[in-house]
């Protein structure tokens, strides 16, 4: 598994997470909608995009684009498609932005998961793969889930996230309900 790495020295960033949005172009919609009205200058997909027809949606003006790859992501042409208009970082990325360093991993893996929390090398690891929201903080590493499609024994409704450079740890992140 390895890891492609961006780096960003822009300031005072927002940041939008997604995830395991599983070709709904509904709450697709509802999220580039809501990124795009909170300003917020990169958007994040922790995967199960799945098909690469949604995907296009992110193609906005407004905001950068990367992802990576989910189990439900079959289709290979996926990677193409993003790379048209973003960035598609393969397994897993992780970048530098305004200071904070960021691991992003679907999160199918549990083991890798916890590894990339506990290696104390990220402030934040974003991941998805369960549908359920979380922010928990260990070790100085921040875990945050933004949600994702509704499915039964997770969340009731579609959420994402964003995170706030100009905060640190917890704080910083902000889940928004969509659906």
């Amino acid at each position: 598994m390895g890891f492609l790495g961006l780096a960003d020295d822009r300031c005072d960033m927002q940041l939008g997470i997604v995830s395991d949005t599983h070709d709904n172009l509904d709450h697709v919609d509802q999220a580039v909608s809501f990124f795009e009205s909170e300003d917020v200058d990169r958007v994040i997909h922790c995967g199960d995009i799945v098909a690469p027809f949604s995907a296009t949606p992110f193609d906005s003006d407004s905001f950068e684009f990367y992802a990576v790859r989910g189990n439900n992501d079959g289709e290979w042409a996926l990677s193409n498609v993003v790379d048209e208009f973003g960035t598609y970082l393969g397994e897993c990325g992780q970048f530098t932005v305004d200071g904070v360093s960021i691991a992003v991993y679907h999160g199918t893996n549990k083991l890798l998961r916890e590894a990339l929390v506990d290696s104390g090398e990220y402030d934040y690891v974003f991941h998805g793969h369960t549908h359920e929201r979380a922010i928990e903080s260990r070790n100085g590493t921040v875990r945050v889930n933004p949600g994702g499609l509704p499915i039964p024994g997770a969340d009731d409704a579609f959420y994402v996230a964003t995170l706030d450079t100009e905060q640190s740890g917890v704080d910083a992140i902000t889940h928004h309900k969509l659906g």
